[in-house]
């Protein structure tokens, strides 16, 4: 099992914020993912919107960090632990800008970069970025398609219909081979045929681990999904959001776990319906000091359980 962990303060996010994240700052950042990166988790996870619309903010929080500038910052200023976008919306970038930029980060920092990816879901995004919303699924498949090839090509070309390259040259190449892991995000069928066609793994939003046995086994049917079984990853987190999915408005209290016996049940629990990796949000301390205090204690009392 591995142990993604949630990095605060780069999204206020109502249903799961702690009182000081609001204020805080790049400091508290860096702070936080110095103390993560000395202690054994595997990920910090990096969320991501590129604009918020005015309507979704009060659900959804103004603050959301652009998580490849997040990525590279927390690279630089750690050793060892790896970053996880969580998740960026694939159709937001050209994807030979994308390619470029993650293949910088990885030839400068040695790896450590997990691609969670999904079409996006915030329709009014995609309208102030200028790009079609209707045809975001579409966009995705290519762009994964075409980012591969940037990235393991020596003589990189592509012809679709969102984009066309030839006769260019792309380096440095990414570190980890043949390119870095890539984690599809979504519940839907599409999503899950998404992960087993074009990805290393899969992460799935408000699948619970009774939901969860059903969704691995409609992977396992996929022809594409056998070929990568023994290594695919379905991360899946720990939080239980009581919120509706898309329009993000809460119909209860969010739980997150802090008690040693509930933690165990719930890592537990989706052990056993399939997850191979979860993500972590710590509880809503009221400071950032009980917050480095609660991760040394889950990497101490809970991960080596899990090794």
């Amino acid at each position: 099992m591995k142990f993604a962990l949630a990095t605060p303060a780069l999204n206020t996010y109502p249903a799961a914020m702690a009182p000081w994240e609001p204020k805080a700052g790049g400091a508290e950042i860096l702070r936080y993912a110095r103390k993560a990166d000395a202690l054994s988790w595997d990920w910090l996870t990096l969320p991501e919107h590129l604009v918020m619309p005015a309507e979704m903010k009060e659900v959804m929080g103004s603050r959301w960090a652009e998580s490849i500038t997040a990525a590279a910052t927390l690279m630089g200023a750690t050793q060892r632990i790896h970053m996880l976008t969580y998740i960026l919306p694939l159709p937001y970038r050209h994807p030979l800008l994308l390619a470029k930029q993650i293949a910088t980060m990885e030839f400068l920092a040695g790896g450590r970069f997990t691609l969670g990816t999904a079409v996006g879901h915030l329709e009014k995004e995609f309208e102030a970025l200028g790009i079609p919303f209707h045809k975001h699924g579409a966009m995705t498949d290519e762009y994964l398609a075409a980012m591969k090839e940037a990235w393991t090509s020596d003589t990189p070309a592509f012809e679709g219909e969102f984009v066309r390259f030839k006769d260019i040259v792309i380096e440095p190449k990414p570190v980890q081979k043949p390119h870095p892991p890539i984690f599809i995000g979504g519940n839907s069928q599409p999503a899950m045929r998404r992960a087993a066609e074009h990805g290393d793994g899969w992460i799935p939003w408000l699948v619970t681990s009774e939901d969860l046995p059903g969704c691995i086994a409609y992977m396992k049917s996929l022809p594409a999904y056998e070929a990568k079984a023994d290594r695919f990853e379905i991360l899946v987190t720990t939080t239980a959001y009581k919120v509706d999915d898309y329009s993000h408005a809460e119909r209860g209290q969010t739980q997150i776990a802090s008690d040693r016996d509930g933690v165990l049940r719930e890592i537990e629990a989706l052990q056993k319906a399939g997850a191979t990796s979860v993500q972590v949000m710590p509880p809503r301390h009221d400071t950032l000091e009980q917050t480095l205090e609660w991760i040394e204690w889950y990497d101490d009392e809970i991960i080596p359980r899990f090794r």
